[in-house]
């Protein structure tokens, strides 16, 4: 398995994993948000980044992270949004490559924490954050605007 960034060529490859990570989630984002997303990503200005694992030339599985401010630390925080891999390869070491991944670039930008969340139904997940991370007891609060 190869982990790299993503570039414009592989729009293709991560639109159906992109794709399943909102079917998993019952969520449907607009198109023209995953079109800006996806430019946000190539674009070197913007603190939002994307990789994506490949084996025998397919994309597998991918992640999303972004960099931001926090008042606690001199370093800013990685949040890691977004995770998927594909279902038939799941329990096979490439989520927890793909965090590891996020952890090592968040280490090159000099980054406080990497910090990320998940539905509290996502237990197999779980199972793989509980033995990478720590689950600090936070209660999400939100309110969509």
């Amino acid at each position: 398995m190869q982990i790299r960034a993503v570039t414009a060529a592989d729009h293709a490859a991560w639109l159906p994993l992109w794709q399943g990570y909102q079917r998993f989630y019952t969520t449907e984002i607009a198109e023209a948000t995953s079109q800006l997303t996806w430019q946000r990503f190539l674009d070197a200005s913007e603190p939002m980044h994307a990789a994506l694992a490949w084996r025998d030339g397919q994309a597998i599985g991918m992640v999303h992270w972004i960099f931001h401010r926090s008042c606690w630390t001199e370093g800013d925080y990685c949040y890691l949004q977004d995770l998927f891999v594909d279902e038939q390869l799941r329990g096979g070491g490439i989520g927890r490559g793909l965090i590891e991944h996020v952890y090592a670039q968040a280490r090159l930008a000099e980054a406080s924490r990497v910090h990320w969340l998940t539905h509290e139904s996502n237990t197999s997940a779980m199972q793989l954050y509980d033995r990478i991370a720590e689950r600090p007891g936070l209660v999400q609060y939100r309110k969509k605007l």
